[in-house]
C-alpha cells in the first residue's frame, strides 16, 4: 500500500553518492499529483528541505505554504510537527 502512495515520486540519493554515511542528501522529484512522503514528525534526526525548481505545497500540522525555486524549510528533531510535501499541479 505504501509504494501506491508514492506513486510520481522519484529520488537519488546524493549523499551516498558522495560517500557521506552521516548527512543524507536527496534529490526527489513529484510529478503532478505526488506526494514526497507520508505526514511524519521527526524524533532523532533533524531536516532540511530545499525547492530547486518547480512549486509545490508544504501541509504542516500549522497550515500551508506555497513554496517555489529558492525557498527552504527546516524541522528540528523531537518538535513533533508533522510535514510532508505535495506537488498539487496538474
Amino acid at each position: 500500500p505504501y509504494a501506491s502512495m508514492m506513486k510520481g515520486r522519484s529520488s537519488r540519493r546524493l549523499g551516498q553518492a558522495g560517500g557521506l554515511t552521516q548527512f543524507g542528501v536527496n534529490l526527489v522529484t513529484l510529478e503532478p499529483g505526488a506526494v514526497a512522503s507520508l505526514r511524519h514528525a521527526h524524533e532523532r534526526e533533524d531536516e532540511f528541505a530545499w525547492v530547486v525548481e518547480g512549486e509545490l505545497v508544504l501541509v504542516e500540522d500549522t497550515g500551508e505554504t506555497v513554496m517555489g525555486p529558492g525557498d527552504c524549510a527546516a524541522w528540528a528533531h523531537g518538535t513533533g510537527l508533522h510535514h510532508r510535501f505535495e506537488n498539487r499541479s496538474g
